[in-house]
């Protein structure tokens, strides 16, 4: 007799890469970080501001001059 193997399902790493990166999103957001993007700095530091919002919730400001 055969055994099937079964996996049950899992939280992969990319699903948590999704989320930080919806919430970093979210909280860049509400900071203002995505609004006027008209110069490639202000789309910097939108990407800046989604990928490192903890530092915002710090109080740290990510905006490039």
């Amino acid at each position: 007799m055969f055994r099937t193997a079964t996996v049950g399902p899992r939280f992969g790493v990319s699903w948590l890469v999704a989320i930080y990166l919806i919430a970093g999103g979210i909280v860049a957001a509400t900071h203002d970080y995505w609004s006027n993007l008209h110069t490639l700095k202000t789309i910097a530091s939108a990407v800046l501001a989604t990928v490192l919002w903890p530092l915002i919730l710090l109080g740290i400001n990510l905006h490039v001059h």
